[in-house]
C-alpha cells in the first residue's frame, strides 16, 4: 500500500512538471492592460483586466502628468514617463502602484522605451546632451549609461530578445539607416545602405530577423531583413497607404502596424508566410496605439470612433471589437 501511494505521488509530480520547450499557459482573466488616462482630471497611469471589470489607478502625482507605461518582463513593475513642467522624467513603480521611484530626467516623451529582457535595465532616448542619443539605466536608477555619441540623432532603439544587442535608426552617415550595436554601445554595425529613409527597427521574437520601415518606393512600407542585414525584402506595400510602427506578434508569424491613408489611421497586419495584408480596422476615426496580448489572440488599441480616444479590444483578425474603458485613454500595454 505504501509503495502504491509513493508511485501515485511520483506520477502526480511528473504530470505537474512543465514539458521542455512548452510555453506556460496564461489565464487570460489574470492579464491586465496598463494605460494613461485623464479620467480624474490629470494624466495618470491605470490598469484594467481584459474584461474591463477591475480598474485600478496606479499613480497619484497631481503635480505631474504620468503616461506611457511599460511592464517589466516578469510583470512585477511598471516604468512610465512623467511630465513635470516642460520636461519629462523616467519613473518606475510596483505593478500595484507601490514605491514610485524617479530614475532620471530628460527623456524624450514619445520615443520608444523598453525593459531589457532580464529586467535589469531600461532603454530610452534623451536630449540631455543637445541631440537625441540612446541611454540605458538600471531599474533602481543607480547606473546611467550613454550608448551613442553622434552629432546626428540616434533614435528608435530596441533590444534583441537575448538582451545582447540594440538596433536603432540614425542619420550619422547622412541618411537615416538601421544600425545595431552591443548592449554596452560597442561593435557598431550598419545594416542598411539606401538613399531612402529607413527607421523603426523591431526584432522578431526569436532574434533572427528585423522588421523596419522604408520609403524606398516613394512612400513608407514594411521591410524585413536578417539580423545581420542580409536578405532585405519588401514585406507589404499598397499604393495608397503609409505604414508605420511595426509590432511583431508573440509567435513571430505576423506583424501589426499602423496604416495611414490621408487623414485616416487604421491597424493592419501582414502574415509573413504569404505576405498577406489584412486590414483590422476601417473606421473614419483614429485607430492605433496598439498592443498584442501575450497569447497573440487579441490586440488592445486606442480608437476615436465614438468621438474621443478610448481603450478597445479586438481579436487578432479584427473581430469582436468592443470598448473596454469609457473614459479617454492612451498608450495601452498588456501585462506579460
Amino acid at each position: 500500500m505504501i509503495r502504491f501511494q509513493s508511485l501515485r505521488y511520483a506520477l502526480v509530480v511528473l504530470l505537474a512538471l512543465p514539458i521542455e520547450g512548452s510555453r506556460p499557459q496564461v489565464d487570460p482573466s489574470a492579464l491586465r492592460i496598463a494605460f494613461g488616462s485623464k479620467r480624474d482630471g490629470n494624466w495618470e497611469v491605470y490598469a484594467v483586466d481584459s474584461e474591463g471589470r477591475h480598474l485600478t489607478r496606479l499613480t497619484r502625482r497631481v503635480e505631474a502628468g504620468d503616461r506611457f507605461p511599460i511592464w517589466s518582463p516578469d510583470g512585477t513593475r511598471i516604468a512610465f514617463g512623467s511630465q513635470v513642467g516642460n520636461h519629462w522624467e523616467l519613473w518606475v513603480m510596483g505593478s500595484d502602484g507601490s514605491a514610485p521611484t524617479r530614475l532620471t530626467s530628460g527623456i524624450v516623451a514619445k520615443s520608444p522605451r523598453a525593459w531589457s529582457p532580464d529586467g535589469s535595465r531600461i532603454l530610452f532616448e534623451s536630449q540631455r546632451d543637445g541631440n537625441r542619443e540612446i541611454y540605458t539605466i538600471t531599474a533602481d536608477g543607480s547606473e546611467l549609461r550613454r550608448l551613442t555619441t553622434s552629432p546626428a540623432d540616434d533614435i528608435n532603439p530596441t533590444w534583441s530578445p537575448d538582451g545582447r544587442r540594440i538596433a536603432f535608426s540614425s542619420s550619422r552617415d547622412g541618411n537615416a539607416e538601421i544600425y545595431v550595436m552591443d548592449a554596452d554601445g560597442g561593435h557598431l554595425s550598419r545594416l542598411t545602405s539606401n538613399p531612402a529613409k529607413e527607421d523603426t527597427p523591431v526584432w522578431s521574437p526569436d532574434g533572427s530577423r528585423i522588421a523596419f520601415v522604408s520609403d524606398r518606393h516613394t512612400h513608407r512600407a514594411l521591410y524585413l531583413m536578417g539580423a545581420d542585414g542580409s536578405g532585405q525584402i519588401e514585406l507589404s506595400w499598397v499604393p495608397n497607404a503609409e505604414d508605420h510602427v511595426p509590432v511583431w506578434s508573440p509567435d513571430g508569424k505576423r506583424i501589426a502596424f499602423q496604416a495611414v491613408r490621408g487623414e485616416n489611421y487604421d491597424i493592419e497586419t501582414v502574415d509573413l508566410a504569404g505576405r498577406r495584408r489584412t486590414r483590422l480596422t476601417s473606421d473614419p476615426g483614429y485607430d492605433g496605439s496598439f498592443s498584442w496580448s501575450p497569447d497573440g489572440n487579441r490586440l488592445a488599441f486606442i480608437s476615436a470612433r465614438q468621438g474621443s480616444d478610448a481603450l478597445y479590444l479586438m481579436g487578432a483578425d479584427g473581430s469582436q471589437v468592443h470598448r473596454l474603458v469609457n473614459e479617454p485613454a492612451l498608450d495601452p500595454k498588456w501585462s506579460p
